[in-house]
């Protein structure tokens, strides 16, 4: 399932909003997730091979916040439990198998 253009431009504004709430750095998010910065970056722009991977970067931001005892901004189009949609691999989301 695709994101419209105005779904996309908004779930890009809701990552980046939550990685600044986060307080942690593109850097710090790539050695947790086991990849490079320059991925965090493309996921943070939709620009991804695999659809599960702003799944990835949002369940993981989440975590983090709520850790912090914070409340996590909601997400627009990426919500709901993740194992209901059909097109994405969610053993890869809960692997944290990025690209």
């Amino acid at each position: 399932m695709s994101l419209t253009v105005a779904e996309k431009r908004v779930t890009k504004k809701e990552l980046q909003r939550n990685l600044i709430l986060s307080g942690l750095s593109e850097e710090q998010v790539a050695r947790d997730l086991k990849t490079s910065p320059k991925t965090i970056q493309n996921i943070l722009q939709l620009k991804v091979t695999h659809i599960e991977d702003p799944w990835i970067l949002k369940s993981y931001l989440e975590e983090q916040i709520l850790d912090q005892q914070k409340n996590p901004l909601p997400f627009t189009a990426l919500k709901g439990d993740y194992h209901q949609y059909w097109f994405l691999d969610s053993r890869r989301i809960e692997q944290r198998r990025l690209g």
